[in-house]
């Protein structure tokens, strides 16, 4: 800008110009496999019919190219900063109605010596049957750690008797007996849901021993 401000320098600005033109077109063809758009606007700006390896060392020397105008759009820092800004979403949190009829109510307070009354222990369950006249029972025999136990559940809308050998559940070891009209059940095992074929196990970590306390 300084040579073109000064009419003793004039002359030397197009040979500056016309270098820096030809330094442009070599580096935007040695980038066009990764900006082709970038360089299909600059082969439009400078008038020429290819940009590619074969015209690499050609120069344009005595040539005409079109009026400037703009070929990228600078980006301010603002707008990078709102392209790395984590995008947070907001998440209408449920009325206090909706919640509460979503679950079963809490059951009233107990305290730690009533909780450590109730024997929880890990079982596996070893064999598992339907109960003929029964439309909801399974008979579970249960390992608990040296001791075979007898449980009727009302899971089986939920489970196949077949697919439950072999799994581990959590059972109310020191639940009174209770006589039924298909036999004594034992204890009982533990499940979550309202019930039918909405019933869930209550399943210990990987490496639990039947028979180990849950505390």
């Amino acid at each position: 800008w300084h040579l073109a401000k000064s009419e003793d320098t004039l002359a030397q600005v197009q040979p500056i110009c016309t270098t820096a033109i030809n330094a442009f077109r070599i580096l935007v063809l040695y980038l066009k496999p990764v900006t082709p758009m970038l360089a299909g606007k600059v082969q439009e700006f400078l008038q020429v019919s290819s940009l590619d390896y074969v015209t690499l060392n050609d120069t344009l020397l005595g040539h005409t190219i079109a009026p400037f105008t703009p070929l990228l759009t600078r980006i301010e820092m603002s707008d990078v900063e709102a392209m790395i800004q984590p995008e947070v979403t907001k998440i209408d949190n449920p009325s206090k109605s909706e919640t509460a009829t979503s679950i079963e109510p809490i059951a009233p307070e107990c305290t730690i010596d009533d909780f450590t009354k109730v024997d929880l222990r890990v079982v596996t369950i070893v064999a598992a049957e339907t109960v003929e006249g029964a439309d909801k029972l399974l008979r579970l025999t249960l390992d608990l750690g040296g001791e075979t136990r007898q449980v009727f559940s009302g899971i089986k809308a939920a489970y196949k008797a077949q697919d439950l050998v072999g799994r581990q559940t959590v059972m109310i070891a020191n639940l009174a007996p209770r006589k039924m009209k298909f036999g004594v059940s034992e204890g009982m095992i533990l499940a979550a849901g309202p019930g039918g074929s909405d019933i869930y196990l209550v399943e210990p970590d990987r490496g639990a021993k039947a028979g180990q306390r849950i505390r």
